[in-house]
């Protein structure tokens, strides 16, 4: 980059966040050690070992549930905005405790085998031509893999190393991942069980992300209108000050919308350091700071302010009676556009 940056560090509310969700890890694992046996209402005593395994696993799919809520959530409603900024740290915990649950499964269950353990796995079971005694483990191991990726490469280096594109691609392998561990559960723990608790809690948690996505996907295809046409975005009232609006574009790009004071401006969604996400951001004199790693913008013509030489591009905007257009051809990256004013009238009170 042009000049060095000083990145965004941990801070109250980083301390606050992770500590909140190594909480609520913790209450949670008690709660299923505790409560989880008489709720299940098992017909045989449970072994310890196999009851700390459930309990570590039960709560990495529910951890990565959230994950997978928090993207489509903060879309539909911006104060849950403030938990997205640092999933990664939540997504390395989850790993954690996935990693937690299978050292459990396999010193238990296969520990004890004639052959290496972890090849145990592997091979103590190949019937793959049947639902009822199916492999699940494969499944499990897949979804490990791919958190064990995803928390190895979570630090900012190789979002850097690998560049901003294919590392964005890369962390896609949480939806197959979590559609592994749906797989692993349902053909796994589901045919094993005399109580229905854990099939209403899988079964809740799927649909759950499931709904989300799609209903944050129609939304967004809701602000976008085909074409080159202008694009309504939203209403004035749904942009609070010093904060943006994102929106899709047809052509697949997003694009935020600021309002400062009495002003509307709009620059490209994707900071120019990591492609960091500046409709997060708030504005402070007229500049958006990026949540990753403090880059700041202009947002009236995109660029940087001196010394630094870093440019997005911007978007002219409409206000026809209190409804926000965007044009979504952009203009090139550092080109000035007049703020749009907002009549007074028209701001939310």
């Amino acid at each position: 980059m042009s000049v060095k940056y000083v990145p965004v560090q941990w801070n109250r509310f980083k301390w606050l966040y992770d500590a909140a969700f190594l909480a609520g890890v913790v209450l949670f694992l008690w709660a299923f050690l505790t409560l989880s046996p008489d709720i299940r209402n098992h017909s045989n005593p449970i072994d310890a070992q196999i009851q700390n395994a459930r309990a570590f696993g039960a709560c990495s799919f529910l951890m990565m549930t959230i994950i997978l809520c928090l993207g489509p959530l903060s879309r539909l409603d911006r104060r849950f905005l403030p938990l997205l900024y640092n999933r990664r740290h939540f997504g390395v915990m989850t790993a954690i405790v996935a990693t937690t649950h299978a050292s459990f499964v396999i010193n238990w269950y296969f520990g004890l085998s004639h052959i290496n353990k972890f090849e145990a796995v592997l091979v103590s079971n190949t019937n793959y031509t049947q639902i009822s005694g199916f492999p699940f483990e494969t499944f499990g191991i897949f979804a490990l893999f791919c958190l064990l990726i995803l928390a190895a490469t979570s630090h900012d280096f190789w979002m850097k190393f690998l560049s901003p594109p294919l590392w964005k691609s890369l962390h896609f392998m949480i939806y197959p991942a979590y559609a592994a561990v749906v797989a692993h559960v349902a053909l796994g723990a589901l045919q094993n069980q005399e109580s229905q608790v854990l099939t209403v809690f899988v079964i809740g948690c799927a649909g759950l992300v499931s709904g989300l996505h799609i209903t944050a996907a129609i939304k967004e295809r809701d602000y976008a209108s085909a074409g080159t046409d202008w694009v309504h975005v939203c209403s004035i009232e749904e942009i609070a000050d010093k904060h943006a609006r994102i929106a899709l574009l047809p052509n697949g790009d997003r694009v935020a919308i600021f309002r400062h004071g009495d002003r509307l401006s709009a620059i490209a969604n994707a900071c120019a350091h990591q492609n960091g996400p500046l409709g997060e951001g708030r504005i402070i004199r007229c500049l958006v700071t990026c949540p990753w790693h403090g880059f700041q913008y202009n947002v009236t013509n995109g660029r940087a302010p001196a010394p630094f030489t870093e440019k997005i591009p911007t978007y002219n905007l409409r206000l026809v009676d209190g409804a926000v257009f965007v044009d979504p051809n952009a203009n090139p990256p550092g080109t000035y556009v007049e703020p749009v004013l907002a009549p007074i009238e028209q701001q939310a009170s």
